[in-house]
Formats: structure tokens, sequence, C-alpha cells
């Protein structure tokens, strides 16, 4: 039979595959044939050893990694960090932990009052401030209620000046205080006729309450405060003998005056001070700095008095209505003008006007090497300078700023000031509409 040569060639690859396949299968016989032709290689037969297959001829092996000596390593992570520039505008202050006033029982058994702990130089710097500080010259230090009273009149009647400043007073400001008591003290007409006129008890029994009304429109609660101020006279000449109540019950019982009031006018009329006069601006103040947490100026008094020093109590009102006033204001307080604050005393302070003050205030460098006192001072001050640009100026033209001050001057003082006397004192006399006075 005639066999293609496709065919031949495919008898050959089969015969060329079978005879690897016994080659692969004989792997055992292989190993011993090479292991008996090693022999033979040592004694100097080429003959033999070119006969011998290779186990790596026949099954090609891949290179097998030994395994390496290992040693630790230590993986380390870089991190990149940014170093910022800071500026330190001034050491920082300590701030110290305030105890409250508390009670603590002693060895007795007895119940005592622990005042906060650095009560002492708190109040040492708030009246140095105060004194001679940034919180002098308080609008309470000319026109508060114990200044008021006139002195060319009798001391009976320099006392009825004073209780009736202290009513007037609630709910008002000093200055507005000072133009009521003023108008009472010259405007308020005598009892009849050639006595003299201003405030005295005749006067004020004797006076109509809607003149009364008018004279002290401007402080607050004028209504309430002319009915107080007409029954207060009318139980003075009843109960007193026209004169003020020397005892604190008899300040009490009058219509309208409470325990501040009372105190206030015992210690600046009579020369007695029995407790403290506690006002928003004691209550206020004190909690702020941590002394005592109450709730009313009544709590705060007797809080006060458990612990203050006696010789303190009639001073307090007027160092802290004053620095109310000046510095620790009800709203808007100046932390960056508080020695408290600049110096940490003060756990309330806002820490940003506190920093800012730090920073722009005065600094002060004494003592130079050889010993000798120098003081340096250095303030920061911001000027704000504008300038008016004029449009399409000529530049041969030029303003004489002399002549046109000059001008001014003389066109302000030709102005007609005639409506400015017609104002009453009393603004609901006034029709805002129309701006004519109303008929009362």
């Amino acid at each position: 039979m005639r066999t293609s040569r496709i065919a031949k060639e495919t008898s050959n690859l089969i015969d060329a595959t079978a005879g690897a396949s016994q080659i692969r299968r004989s792997t055992r016989s292989s190993i011993a044939k090479f292991a008996r032709h090693t022999e033979s290689k040592e004694d100097g037969s080429s003959e033999g050893a070119s006969r011998a297959v290779d186990i790596e001829d026949v099954i090609p092996l891949r290179k097998r990694k030994r395994d390496a000596p290992r040693t630790p390593q230590q993986k380390t992570t870089m991190v990149k960090t940014e170093i910022e520039d800071s500026v330190n505008i001034s050491p920082a202050r300590s701030r110290k932990v305030r105890k409250p006033a508390r009670k603590v029982k002693n060895e007795q058994g007895e119940v005592e009052i622990h005042p906060p702990n650095d009560w002492a130089e708190v109040y040492a710097a708030m009246k140095e401030m105060r004194v001679s500080g940034v919180a002098q010259n308080a609008a309470v230090d000319t026109m508060g209620c114990e200044r008021l009273g006139q002195d060319d009149v009798s001391p009976k009647v320099k006392r009825y000046h004073t209780l009736t400043a202290l009513m007037l007073s609630s709910q008002t400001k000093d200055t507005t205080n000072a133009l009521a008591m003023g108008r009472l003290q010259t405007e308020l007409p005598a009892y009849k006729e050639g006595e003299p006129i201003g405030l005295n008890l005749e006067n004020i029994l004797a006076v109509d309450p809607v003149l009364l009304n008018e004279l002290i429109w401007a402080v607050g609660f004028h209504n309430n405060k002319t009915k107080y101020i007409k029954a207060t006279a009318e139980i003075l000449r009843d109960k007193f003998g026209g004169d003020i109540p020397d005892t604190i019950e008899g300040m009490i019982s009058l219509p309208g005056v409470g325990p501040k009031m009372a105190y206030l006018c015992m210690s600046s009329a009579w020369g007695r001070t029995e407790g403290i006069g506690v006002d928003v601006h004691v209550h206020r103040i004190t909690n702020l700095w941590g002394w005592h947490q109450t709730k009313n100026p009544e709590e705060t008094r007797l809080a006060l008095q458990s612990w203050l020093p006696r010789e303190l109590w009639h001073e307090i009102n007027w160092l802290l209505v004053g620095f109310g006033q000046k510095i620790c204001l009800p709203v808007g307080r100046k932390c960056g003008e508080c020695e408290l604050g600049l110096n940490g005393l003060c756990k309330a302070a806002e820490r940003s006007k506190v920093t800012l003050g730090r920073k722009i205030r005065e600094e002060k460098i004494k003592a130079d090497e050889d010993g000798n006192t120098m003081e340096k001072e250095e303030t920061v001050k911001i000027e704000e300078i504008s300038k008016d640009i004029p449009v399409n100026e000529d530049p041969g033209d030029t303003l004489d700023l002399d002549a046109l001050s000059h001008s001014n001057k003389r066109n302000t003082e030709d102005k007609d000031t005639s409506v400015l006397t017609d104002i009453p004192s009393d603004p609901e006399q006034v029709d805002l509409r129309t701006g004519d006075k109303a008929n009362l």
C-alpha cells in the first residue's frame, strides 16, 4: 500500500514522541545508570559518560532559589512636618485656681466662712485702678447719691437730699439722676410765699404730683417714683418728726426703699455702716470674679458680709460701681485695659481682648547696664489720613485753607439759633408730628 508523505511524517513524529515518553518514564533507571557511570568517569572512561543521560537534560528543572540568610529589617516611614514661626506676644500668665467663699468646720465643730483664696490681691488691684488707674474719674465719683446733697442747707435737709437721690437712682444712670436732683433743688416751688424754693420736705408735701413728675421725668420709672416720694414725705412728717429714719427697719418701711438703699443711706446720711449696699454692679462683678454664686443682690450682700472685713463695707460699693462704669461694663467689658485680666486674676476675662491689650499696652524698660534708671515707653498709634483729590483740577489754581476756614466760621456765627430757645423740658409736651407744643 502506498503511503503519503504526510503519513510518513506523522509516523516519524509519533515515534519520536514515544521515545521521549519512554525516557521520561525511565527516570529511576536513568538515575541508576548515572550513578554507575560516575565511577567510570573517575577512571578516565569517556564512552559511558557520553551515553549517559542527565536527568536535567530530560526534565529541565527550574533553578531553586536558596534561602538567603535573613537579617531583621526596620521599616522607616518618612513624615514631613512643617515648622511654623510663632510670635510670643508676652509670657504666658499662670492661671490661678480660685476657690469661692465656703463654709468649713473648725476643730470645735463650729462653722467658719473661708473667703476666696486671692480676694485681697484682686481687691487691691481693683482699688488701685479706681484711685489712680484706668478706672478713676467715674461718674459715681462726682455724681453719686451721697454727693448730690447741697452743702448750704441744714444737716436735716441734706439727709433728706440723700434719701431722695437714692430713691431716684434706681434703674437710672448717675448723670441722669444728677440732672433730676438739680432740677428739684432749683425749680421746686416753695410751699408758701417767703420760703425758699428747692428740695425740702415741706415743698415736696405741697407740690402738685403732676409738676413733680415733670421735674423728674428723665429718671427711670418716674411715674412710680413720684408716688413713692409723695407717700414717703407724708410718712416722714407723721412718724419720724420730719427727718429720715435712723434705723434699717425704719428705712425699709418707706415705700420704694429696699435693703440696698437703706444700708447706703444709713452709711452716707447718718455715718453708720451697718451693712453693704449691693447694687447691680456689686452683684454682677463679684459673681464674675467667682467670689460666690448668688442669684440676687440680697444674697450677694449676705455672702459678702459673712467674710469681708467690716472696715471695707462702706467703700466697696463706691469702688465697684465706678469700676463697673469705667472698665467692667455690663456690655462691652474692657478686659484689655484691666489689670486683673492682664495679670490673670479674673477668670471671666475675655482672652482675645486681654491678648490685644498686652500687645499694644505701653512697655516700660527700667535700669540700664550702668544701673541708672531709664524708662522707655512704646505706644502703638494708628493714624488715618484722608485726602480729597479734586477732579479736573487746574494745576494753576490753589486752595486758600485759611480763607475757607474763616468763611465757614463766619457763616456758622450768622446762623439763626432762635429755634433752640423754645425746647420744653418735658418731651411729652411736644407733638412729634408737627413740632408744636401740646396743650396739657
